[in-house]
């Protein structure tokens, strides 16, 4: 059966700290501070929203982090600035290995998806903007099922709607708990280690595959035998 890879978009294709250049116009040196704290919070409103059933989208747990960035580091934004900082997550920029990657990812023959926490519509815009939706097959997106990465019907979702079974389908993330998420869900999965300092959660379930960018990802999946 053909290789099925399915791509993590925010923080694995695309860079969410793409948004600091328009974070500096409104807060100057705290950018880099407050575009950390901002995803953190973004991702831990969609862990809590998962576990607690209570889903809204994405893009909801975005805003409800911006919010909270703002009050906790004290810097309040304008309705004007913040409908801007919401605007630069529509064309976050991809990172400078994905065209490359995503290139020799095609001319292996792998089936791609990409696969987000997202709304369908969201990711489609996003892959669009950053010139690179022609790679994929589809998006899948968790809004078909109401919950969030990494629960463990999201990845099965993902089998579904791919057409893909477990053992045959890679998940590709820059995101140590989808890595660990999809594994415990019968997945493969490549971590993009990008920073040398990264920490993968000492949980004992380790990455099938570990690289340092998108460039090499093709011909190391091929060294793994097929299921």
């Amino acid at each position: 059966m053909t290789t099925t890879l399915a791509f993590d978009v925010y923080g694995t294709l695309l860079d969410t700290h793409g948004v600091i250049t328009v974070l500096e116009k409104h807060i100057g040196k705290k950018a880099p501070e407050f575009s950390r704290i901002w995803r953190e919070k973004q991702l831990e409103y969609s862990f809590r929203r998962g576990l607690m059933q209570n889903y809204e989208n994405f893009a909801v747990c975005t805003v409800n982090a911006l919010d909270y960035t703002s009050t906790f580091l004290k810097l309040p934004l304008s309705p004007a600035a913040k409908a801007e900082l919401i605007g630069a997550y529509k064309v976050l920029p991809p990172f400078d290995d994905v065209i490359a990657g995503l290139t020799s990812a095609r001319q292996a023959g792998f089936r791609m998806f990409a696969f987000s926490n997202g709304s369908a519509e969201a990711v489609e815009s996003l892959l669009v903007s950053a010139g690179i939706r022609d790679y994929f097959l589809g998006v899948v997106s968790v809004d078909e099922v109401k919950s969030f990465k990494p629960n463990p019907g999201v990845y099965c979702h993902f089998l579904r709607r791919a057409g893909a079974t477990g053992a045959d389908a890679w998940l590709i993330s820059g995101n140590p708990f989808d890595v660990i998420g999809a594994i415990s869900a019968g997945m493969r999965a490549a971590w993009v280690k990008r920073a040398a300092d990264a920490v993968f959660d000492p949980w004992g379930i380790e990455p099938t595959l570990t690289v340092g960018n998108l460039s090499s990802l093709a011909e190391q999946i091929k060294q793994f035998p097929a299921a």
